[in-house]
């Protein structure tokens, strides 16, 4: 692949990788470190990854390293920083979107990673099987679990308009 190709690569996938990163962990900086750490293994591959596996490989890729650097942080204690928003209850509504990214914050990290590949990138569940490692039928419960929980967390739409 020339050098061409993959800054073509860049600009048409750099976006989506970053996006799907950011909704699964929520950091600016983590999510651009790890989409940045995804094009510098691809870039050391370059000769062997085929143009038509980039998106795939990117993808492959990026949810790993973000999954490596989930588990490395579950096992490190920040005592400086302490959130407000995790310590703090309120009840006013406060808007749709919201009550939907709260509740998608509040799925297992697999059932959110294969929920955003599959509804916010558009994914098919073959796709987001070599992509998490999973099989075809797992991404498909993992996905439907996921759906009958934020159904249930959000419960009727009547409620919250």
């Amino acid at each position: 692949m020339s050098i061409e190709l993959f800054n073509k690569c860049v600009d048409e996938h750099s976006d989506a990788v970053y996006r799907f990163v950011l909704k699964n962990i929520k950091d600016k900086e983590k999510a651009r470190d790890i989409v940045q750490d995804a094009f510098e293994k691809l870039w050391v591959k370059l000769e062997t990854v085929s143009q038509e596996k980039m998106k795939s490989y990117l993808f492959t890729t990026a949810y790993h390293t973000m999954v490596d650097m989930l588990r490395k942080d579950k096992r490190q204690v920040n005592l400086d920083y302490v959130s407000d928003e995790k310590h703090s209850h309120s009840t006013q509504y406060t808007g749709l979107n919201e009550v939907l990214h709260e509740a998608v914050e509040r799925l297992p990290e697999i059932q959110r990673s294969v929920l955003l590949l599959r509804d916010y990138e558009g994914y098919s569940y073959d796709e987001i099987a070599g992509i998490t490692g999973l099989n075809e039928s797992q991404v498909k419960v993992y996905i439907y679990r996921g759906r009958m929980f934020l159904k249930k967390y959000i419960g009727k739409m009547e409620v919250l308009i």
